[in-house]
């Protein structure tokens, strides 16, 4: 019997768990689950008598180590930064490693000793980063095959909110780690436009609010996502002038969240004064508001806006001009404070289903023509559980593993993003059989 250990049995894992599970019958399988929560593990095995529970604080190497040494292949769902740690171990009993989460500088530095250890630690394999990696790369070496050249290459991916599920003025519902959500773009972005390299601080991130056209939903918003640039060398685009990887949201997503940005709220360095607080204490404090106008009409002037815009009802609409007392606040920072708002504002209902878009727009020149080559995937979930998020993350994961330990895929070796062939050729039609597809238009 072969065994493949789960770390993580959060939001994303249930279409994994649920994968490898069905699979494990006629493969001889056991799957362990590790998890801090018995009830997740739980809620996502089923009472399979292939599942093995192991409720563990992952940080703890005495509890972690030994699931791992057991293992044949590591499947890793956990926060970004504590992948690290599992990829220690399965580089010091030798198994191979699977991640949905981007490659991090501390696991690039092992990337030769990986290698050398004749091991594949695939990162970057969920849905963004990872079925956008698979696709993009499918696109460009096809069009290569043909002697073109590519001279831009945009790729855009959000989780939104299904249309029959949205229900409030932002457009948005949490179907991810809510904690993301108010991070997101903290680090700056980087992109190649026209053959010049353009760099985003923060404060500018949403505040562009450049849109695309998605057949079937009309126009979306993108705000630039992360360092573009560090992919340049990976998808092999010499001739490229213009490279932008980009997130999806709906435009009033982006212009509110830019106001949000401007008055500080997700600020993670100042600490909050728990004493009779209240969100427009809170606000107050954020934005030195002094009597003599409402607050509204403070925050409408310090954004420069007119009070009546549809931004600050958007920001009444989280709540943040109450000014009931607030008891027992577990925040620390601001950025605390707005998680706390955001979780209860924009949780998905139990019958709630999410929707996500991705959507790669390619020009290349073939025999003196330009040519506009789109390619779109609009998938919805099915409810709150059972979410697209969930399926286009965990998926691509359990489909990876499953082909390794049935050798069906040779592992390439080293610290990698899935952009080879022989992994995304078998992946992307496996996805299909599970309604994950692309369409495309050329033109």
């Amino acid at each position: 019997m072969r065994t493949i250990l789960v770390a993580g049995a959060g939001k994303s894992s249930i279409y994994l768990i649920q994968y490898l599970l069905s699979h494990a019958p006629r493969n001889k399988w056991k799957v362990i689950v590790a998890d801090g929560s018995a009830e997740a593990i739980s809620e996502k095995i089923n009472d399979s008598p292939y599942a093995e529970k192991a409720v563990i604080d992952i940080t703890n190497r005495a509890q972690r180590e030994p699931l791992v040494q057991q293992a044949d292949i590591v499947v890793s769902l956990m926060p970004p930064h504590l992948h690290i740690e599992l990829a220690k171990d399965c580089l010091k009993f030798k198994k191979n490693l699977i991640t949905s989460s981007y490659i991090s500088p501390e696991m690039k530095e092992m990337d030769a000793a990986v290698k050398e250890a004749g091991l594949m630690f695939m990162c970057e394999m969920g849905l963004d980063p990872g079925i956008d990696h698979m696709t993009a790369n499918q696109i460009i070496h096809s069009i290569q095959r043909v002697a073109a050249v590519i001279t831009s290459f945009k790729s855009y991916c959000g989780g939104l909110v299904a249309p029959e599920s949205d229900d409030n003025p932002w457009h948005y519902k949490f179907s991810w780690n809510p904690r993301n959500i108010v991070t997101a773009g903290k680090g700056g972005a980087k992109y190649l436009l026209n053959g010049k390299e353009v760099d985003v601080p923060y404060e500018k991130i949403f505040d562009n609010n450049k849109k695309i056209k998605v057949e079937g939903l009309g126009s979306l918003a993108y705000y630039p996502n992360r360092d573009s640039m560090r992919y340049l060398d990976l998808y092999d685009v010499p001739d490229i002038k213009t490279f932008l990887r980009a997130t999806l949201r709906h435009p009033s997503f982006c212009k509110g969240w830019q106001a949000v940005v401007n008055l500080g709220l997700t600020d993670e360095q100042d600490r909050i004064d728990a004493s009779g607080f209240s969100y427009a204490k809170w606000l107050k404090g954020k934005t030195a508001y002094g009597n003599g106008v409402t607050l509204q009409e403070h925050v409408a002037k310090t954004l420069n806006m007119e009070q009546g815009e549809k931004l600050v009802q958007m920001l009444d609409n989280l709540g943040l001009f109450c000014e009931d007392e607030l008891k027992d606040l577990k925040a620390a920072t601001s950025a605390d404070v707005l998680l706390n708002i955001l979780l209860a504002k924009w949780e998905m209902k139990p019958t709630d289903r999410d929707m996500v878009v991705m959507q790669h727009e390619v020009e290349y020149l073939h025999k003196g023509k330009k040519i506009n080559l789109t390619s779109a995937m609009v998938l919805k979930g099915e409810n709150r559980e059972h979410s697209a998020m969930a399926k286009t993350v965990g998926l691509p994961m359990g489909i990876l593993a499953r082909m390794v330990l049935n050798n069906k895929i040779v592992p390439p070796k080293g610290v990698l993003i899935p952009n080879q062939p022989s992994v995304y050729k078998p992946v992307l039609t496996e996805l299909q059989h599970h309604g994950i597809g692309f369409t495309e238009t050329v033109e």
